[in-house]
């Protein structure tokens, strides 16, 4: 499984939530790519 954070609402950073969510299989002409990072700009906070 993997997690993700997502936003649903406008606020402060306890409106995140960090969930879990499946990931499916890449269909043809796909691919699946592992990211361990990301960079948030402070203005899309």
């Amino acid at each position: 499984m993997a997690h993700h954070i997502r936003i649903y609402e406008q606020g402060s950073p306890t409106v995140m939530r960090y969930e879990e969510v499946e990931v499916s299989s890449p269909g043809p002409s796909q691919v699946q790519t592992r990211q361990e990072a990301s960079g948030v700009n402070f203005v899309d906070t």
